[in-house]
């Protein structure tokens, strides 16, 4: 696994972004895999470790309904148990219940303290929308030793109402989990850029390592500081772990 890192000002904690290839539906294999990125993070000292859209199972929308995790599943009590171990805080990417027919696209956060969190992604784009169910909520908040960190999935970072809803709530950090192409990547990480300007927010992009659900990935996931400067990336695709250094 690489390495990305950069030392910055302007956060006062240590937060990363999980450049994780996924194994389409093999959720044991993708929590082991999830492991070895939260070891390589505990040993540069991260409190929040954020890692791409539907990690834990793939880009695979159609399979989704039989995919469903919450943060008391089984399948995660070893992330649970190394969040717990580690002081670190846990994001990864699942199949959640809606409370509907169709499941949403979800980021379930896995705190130290026994806390737990999960995101609905709220903005669904192109297929998705025939089989997730949309989160009712743009602005989810989570406070972390002083420090307020909203979650985004993917198309959420399209949306430049979604940041601006977080922000004005108080956030200072926006964390996502994402798919993105090249193609993709050149027209979204300009609107990264901004999102962190405009708004003060240090922006956290976790991209797939490599190809999921049809799409081939463009990796390079970064960490834009609050002056819209881009300061940790992965350099391609493959498994990265991009880290932005409290000073």
């Amino acid at each position: 696994m690489d390495i990305a890192q950069a030392a910055i000002k302007n956060i006062a904690f240590t937060i990363a972004a999980a450049q994780s290839t996924s194994i389409p539906l093999d959720v044991v294999a993708n929590v082991q895999n999830h492991l070895r990125f939260v070891e390589a993070a505990a040993q540069h000292g991260v409190q929040w470790l954020v890692f791409p859209e539907l990690s834990l199972t793939g880009y695979e929308l159609a399979a989704m309904p039989g995919l469903v995790l919450h943060p008391e599943h089984t399948l995660l009590a070893p992330l649970r148990e190394a969040a717990r171990r580690t002081g670190m805080a846990i994001t990864v990417g699942a199949p959640v219940d809606s409370g509907s027919a169709l499941p949403s696209i979800g980021a379930i956060t896995l705190g130290p303290d026994d806390r737990r969190a999960v995101y609905a992604k709220h903005h669904l784009h192109g297929s998705e929308t025939q089989f997730a169910t949309p989160g009712p909520a743009p602005v989810h908040l989570q406070e972390w030793r002083g420090h307020s960190v909203a979650s985004a999935i993917c198309a959420d970072t399209n949306h430049p109402g979604h940041a601006a809803q977080a922000a004005a709530a108080g956030a200072r950090v926006y964390a996502a989990g994402i798919l993105t192409s090249a193609k993709g990547y050149a027209t979204e990480a300009p609107l990264w850029a901004r999102c962190a300007r405009e708004h003060e927010l240090t922006v956290v992009i976790a991209n797939h390592g490599g190809a999921s659900g049809g799409y081939v990935s463009a990796g390079r996931s970064g960490i834009w500081g609050s002056d819209g400067v881009l300061i940790a990336e992965a350099a391609d695709t493959g498994d990265w772990l991009v880290v932005a250094k409290a000073a």
